[in-house]
């Protein structure tokens, strides 16, 4: 791993970026080398295509809405670990994980979710670990992982894209 020293960003001075080329991540390392958050190469070029396009917002390339929810998650790890959690932001592309323990990069998870609006009915899909946050934030920011969806129902993508649009419109008060 390459380590490259945070000089200029005031916010981030002595911090490290550890680029591995192996794995094709980049992790943000504090000043004593800890880890406290790790992305894909390919997550950075997505951000990067996205923000020199002209139609396009400086923030991450995304297909689908997202929006800020706390919904029960059970999930089911490549070497069969089950693990219940909760959501904080949902979407038609994928879901960010609570968790303390998150899968390794690219880890293929099983998931079943379960929405306010019936939760008898769950929402079955796979997925990778697109992205990870190893610890808070200042206190706004839960540890865990960033799921992109790589296979799910239309009708449960349907679904997650109401519950967003719900979500959303509420908020503003509409």
């Amino acid at each position: 791993m390459v380590k490259l020293p945070v000089k200029i960003s005031l916010r981030h001075r002595g911090k490290f970026l550890g680029l591995d080329s192996e794995g094709e991540t980049m992790t943000l390392l504090d000043p004593t080398g800890e880890p406290l958050g790790a992305v894909s190469w390919e997550a950075v070029i997505d951000f990067i295509h996205g923000s020199i396009s002209e139609t396009q917002s400086r923030t991450a390339v995304r297909n689908y809405p997202r929006s800020r929810l706390a919904a029960k998650v059970r999930y089911l790890t490549p070497d069969h670990k089950h693990f219940d959690s909760v959501t904080c932001e949902i979407g038609g592309g994928g879901v960010f994980i609570e968790t303390h323990l998150p899968s390794q990069l690219g880890t293929a998870i099983a998931l079943e979710l379960l929405l306010p609006d019936d939760p008898t009915t769950p929402i079955n899909a796979q997925g990778k670990v697109a992205w990870i946050r190893t610890g808070e934030e200042h206190y706004a920011f839960f540890p865990g992982m960033g799921i992109q969806f790589t296979e799910i129902s239309e009708e449960g993508r349907a679904r997650l894209l109401s519950m967003v649009k719900a979500l959303d419109h509420a908020r503003q008060g509409s």
